[in-house]
C-alpha cells in the first residue's frame, strides 16, 4: 500500500511553532510521507523556528518582500502553491489557524481538488475585523476544509453552530506538544539581556504587541500603559521582543526606549521565547498563541485586545481580557503585581488546551479518514 502524502503548509513563526511537532509526528508514521512546504510569509522569524525544531522544507515559496500587504501575501502564496502542489502531488494539505498563508494554502488545495485538514479549527470572535484578517481567514478555511482538528470542545461547538459536524475532531492544541520539546530547566539563553536578568529577584513581565487591529491610537495607548507600568514598579523588568513591523518598531521605541527596566529585544526564537515564558512572572500580550502557551507553564496572561477567540482560558481563569484602554491595563496589571491571592488564582488554574498528545490524535485521525486505523478519542480537559 502506498504511503499517504500529507503536506503541511505554513509561513509564519506562530504557525511554524504549532506545526513543527505535527510534521515530526507525521514523519514518524510508517503509513505517511510527511512533506513540508513553507511560504516564508515571515522569513527571518520562520527560519528561527525551523532551526529550533531541526526542520527542513521540501518546498520554499520565499514570498516575503518589504512592505508586503495582505493582497501581495495572499496572491504570491496562491500562485506559488501551484508549483508545489503540481510537483509534490499531496493526498492532503494541512494548514494551520488563520493566517494569509493558511487561507491561500486551503484555496490552492481546493483549486487542485486536494483534501484539506485544518489544524486549530473552530476559533471564532464573530467580529470579522477583529482579529483582522484572521477571523475571516479561518471562516473561509472552514468552508473549504474536509477535516477539522479543534483544540477544544468549544471550538467544535462553534463549527456545529455553522453546520459543520462531519470530520471534526477535538485534539487539544499542538503548541502544548511543542512546549515539551523546547522548555528545559538547563536551557541556556543566547540573547545578552536574557542571560543577565535576575529571574529570582525581579518580576519579569513578558510583553508582545503587534496585531494590525491595534495599530494607531490603540497601540499608542498600550505602549503608554507599558511605560507607566515599568516606571511605577521598580521590582519589574519588562521584556518586549518587538515585532519586525515598522509600525510596531517605531511605536515601541518612541514610548519605551530609554526606560531602564524595559528591554526591547529582537524577535526571539521559539526556544528562547518559551524558556523566557517559563521563567517570567506575568504575560501581557495581544497574541493568540501565548494565551495557550503561558497557562501551560503556569503564567497568568492579560490579553491586550477587546475580545478573544480563546474563551476557554478566560473561563478556566488562566487568562483575563485587559482590553486596550490604558487605565484598565494599568489596574489589572497592578493587581497581579501586588495581590498574591489574585496572582495565585490565575497561575494555578487548569490549562484547558491540551495534554501534549494533539499531534498524535491528528495523525491518527488522518489515518482513520483514509481507512488505515481506528478513530482517535477526543481530548477532554480535566
Amino acid at each position: 500500500m502506498e504511503k499517504l502524502r500529507i503536506m503541511s503548509v505554513f509561513g509564519t513563526r506562530p504557525e511554524a511553532i504549532k506545526m513543527a511537532p505535527l510534521v515530526k509526528e507525521l514523519a514518524g508514521r510508517a503509513e505517511i510521507e510527511a512533506i513540508c512546504c513553507v511560504t516564508a510569509q515571515h522569513r527571518q522569524m520562520l527560519d528561527s523556528v525551523m532551526n529550533v525544531f531541526s526542520l527542513k522544507a521540501d518546498w520554499d515559496l520565499d514570498i516575503m518582500t518589504p512592505k508586503q500587504t495582505l493582497s501581495t501575501i495572499t496572491s504570491k502564496c496562491l500562485i506559488g502553491m501551484d508549483g508545489a502542489v503540481d510537483a509534490l502531488k499531496p493526498d492532503m494539505i494541512l494548514v494551520h489557524g488563520d493566517t494569509s498563508t493558511t487561507f491561500a494554502g486551503a484555496l490552492s488545495a481546493f483549486y487542485h481538488k486536494v483534501k484539506v485538514g485544518h489544524v486549530e479549527a473552530g476559533l471564532r470572535t464573530y467580529d470579522k475585523y477583529s482579529p483582522y484578517p484572521e477571523e475571516m481567514n479561518r471562516k473561509l478555511v472552514t468552508a473549504i476544509a474536509d477535516l477539522y482538528f479543534c483544540p477544544t470542545e468549544n471550538n467544535r461547538r462553534n463549527l456545529a453552530q455553522e453546520g459543520v459536524t462531519e470530520g471534526v475532531f477535538v485534539t487539544g492544541n499542538t503548541v502544548i506538544d511543542a512546549l515539551k520539546t523546547t522548555v528545559r530547566k538547563d536551557f541556556v539563553f543566547t540573547t545578552d539581556i536574557l542571560k543577565q536578568l535576575s529571574y529570582e529577584e525581579k518580576k519579569i513581565v513578558l510583553v508582545t504587541c503587534h496585531r494590525r487591529e491595534n495599530y494607531g491610537q490603540t497601540m499608542e495607548d498600550i505602549m503608554s500603559a507599558l511605560a507607566e507600568i515599568a516606571r511605577s514598579h521598580s521590582d519589574v523588568e519588562l521584556v518586549y521582543p518587538v515585532h519586525l513591523s515598522p509600525v510596531v518598531q517605531e511605536c515601541a521605541k518612541r514610548y519605551l526606549g530609554g526606560i531602564a527596566n524595559v528591554h526591547l529585544t529582537a524577535p526571539l526564537d521559539a526556544g528562547e521565547m518559551h524558556n523566557l515564558m517559563a521563567r517570567c512572572y506575568l504575560v501581557l500580550t495581544d497574541s493568540g498563541g501565548l494565551q495557550e502557551e503561558a497557562p501551560a507553564l503556569g503564567k497568568p496572561v492579560l490579553v491586550l485586545r477587546r475580545e478573544t477567540e480563546r474563551p476557554e482560558a478566560v473561563e478556566a481563569g488562566t487568562v483575563k481580557l485587559a482590553g486596550v484602554v490604558k487605565e484598565d491595563i494599568l489596574s489589572m496589571t497592578h493587581q497581579l503585581l501586588t495581590d498574591d491571592k489574585a496572582y495565585a488564582a490565575m497561575a494555578h488554574a487548569v490549562n484547558p488546551y491540551g495534554d501534549g498528545k494533539a499531534c498524535e490524535r491528528i495523525a491518527d485521525a488522518i489515518l482513520w479518514h483514509y481507512g488505515r486505523g481506528g478513530k482517535p478519542e477526543d481530548f477532554t480537559a480535566q
